[in-house]
């Protein structure tokens, strides 16, 4: 297994440095469409690029976050044609290839069921959550505009932080991958409270 994720780490170096921003956008949208490809390991790279001087913060920001909606709006597509119970099926017969499982399905329509479009955007942040949450917000028709935009911003802010983690951490990017669950917990929290200190700011000016 060890060899595996090696030669996986060496294949997605390799991409990275030979296409440049065109190849983060097509990795991160792989990456969303066979969740075994880590994003922990594709963003701290492009990090570590942009202290380099090979990338700059924005446009790599830009080609991960454009491979996110693109990949998202593919889900999105999936669950509105497919609908809720042939989607069930069609995971229960063939997700084990994806390493995706009714539970997992369970959880992300338990979330949208609870929060509505707000899961699209926080459930980016939330490991386990963030890849299919498209799923719901297709088969429950969630209006595309606004899918686009609550995943274009929990995607920013997620791949923000990792390729910040990577620009700032220099030839230690590895180490991200390592203890990836705890900048996903602290961005997941920054988001909160940002979004909480947003509505009580306008809370208060329109008091």
């Amino acid at each position: 297994m060890s060899g595996l994720l090696a030669g996986l780490e060496g294949w997605l170096t390799d991409v990275v440095y030979s296409f440049g921003y065109a190849g983060v956008f097509a990795l991160i949208v792989l990456q969303n469409l066979f969740p075994p490809i880590p994003s922990a390991l594709i963003l701290p790279l492009a990090g570590f690029l942009v202290g380099q001087g090979r990338f700059s913060f924005l446009p790599v920001l830009l080609a991960a976050t454009s491979g996110s909606v693109v990949s998202a709006l593919v889900l999105y597509a999936l669950g509105r044609r497919l609908g809720q119970e042939r989607l069930r099926r069609f995971v229960v017969r063939f997700g084990r290839f994806v390493f995706v499982d009714e539970s997992d399905l369970n959880r992300v329509s338990g979330w949208f069921e609870r929060c509505g479009g707000m899961a699209v955007l926080f459930g980016r942040l939330v490991p386990g959550v963030g890849t299919f949450v498209s799923l719901p917000a297709g088969f429950g028709a969630m209006p595309i505009p606004r899918f686009v935009v609550y995943t274009a911003l929990g995607t920013a802010i997620w791949n923000g932080a990792f390729i910040g983690l990577g620009w700032a951490l220099g030839a230690r990017w590895r180490l991200v991958q390592q203890y990836a669950s705890v900048p996903q917990y602290v961005v997941l929290a920054a988001a909160v409270v940002a979004v909480l200190w947003f509505l009580w700011r306008r809370r208060e000016k329109r008091g």
